[in-house]
């Protein structure tokens, strides 16, 4: 008998603000430009603002985050 498998969509654990901070900084910590869009798009989905985030410019980005209640920030990773 086959193990019958069915597809996970991770928009449907993004229940609070918690749960949306860590999935995005896990997503910004690989640096993958291209990751980063696709996880800011789950995020979207999740929060039904996905037609946000279908022009991925830093304008928009910057959009989105902020109507999700979300902010980019920074942190040393290597001082000088």
């Amino acid at each position: 008998m086959a193990n019958q498998f069915s597809r996970y969509d991770p928009a449907q654990d993004l229940l609070n603000h918690a749960a949306l901070e860590m999935f995005m900084n896990d997503a910004l910590e690989t640096g993958d430009a291209t990751h980063i869009a696709a996880a800011l798009s789950v995020v979207a989905r999740a929060r039904g603002l996905a037609p946000l985030a279908g022009k991925p410019t830093l304008e928009s980005t910057l959009e989105l985050l902020t109507t999700l209640g979300l902010k980019l920030s920074t942190s040393v990773i290597c001082p000088s």
